[in-house]
């Protein structure tokens, strides 16, 4: 089943097939990747074998692209499986550092926020970010997560141990209803 959740900004929604290249070229590329997100890539060749199998939604994760509103994809955002059975991680990603300050992530993670509370029973929905990236960080604030402190060397990213920052939001504390 697509997905679609239209915001003012942007729309968040599954892969199609017609996007695939477009995909691929995107999140490959290396410079987009900063030093927040892994050197380590798919082949496009795995990539689009995944694709064929399960369109990239799973039991344990779905993918969605945020596409502006001239359709062009401008990121990556996620929901997947985490340490227990009440909670969702959520991981996104903006493909070109100069679409930041936008306001393109902020508000596929609130529409994403929205459509995780209103469709599944998750309690608990988290974002893990590197100390450094304050503006995952600000993103997260912004839709109403709350900082819980910071997991120790918990990350292994471009060869080195790094801390990652965890933040929650509780479905009491969701404003979508």
């Amino acid at each position: 089943m697509d997905r679609m959740l239209k915001g003012q900004l942007c729309t968040v929604r599954h892969l199609l097939n017609t996007d695939l290249n477009t995909f691929i070229a995107l999140n490959n590329d290396l410079p987009s990747r900063g030093p927040w997100f892994s050197a380590h890539f798919k082949s496009p060749e795995t990539v689009r074998k995944e694709f064929l199998q399960n369109g990239f939604v799973t039991d344990d994760s779905e993918l969605f692209v945020i596409e502006d509103l001239a359709h062009n994809i401008v990121g990556v955002i996620t929901h997947f499986k985490t340490r227990t059975p009440t909670s969702r991680e959520i991981g996104y990603r903006l493909f070109d550092p100069k679409l930041a300050g936008r306001g393109y992530t902020t508000e596929a993670l609130r529409l994403l926020c929205d459509h995780l509370f209103r469709v599944y029973t998750w309690h608990r929905l988290e974002v893990l970010a590197a100390p450094d990236n304050t503006a995952s960080l600000r993103v997260a604030e912004k839709c109403g997560f709350r900082s819980e402190g910071t997991l120790r060397s918990a990350f292994f990213v471009n060869g080195r141990y790094q801390d990652v920052k965890i933040l929650s939001l509780l479905r009491p504390e969701w404003n979508g209803l």
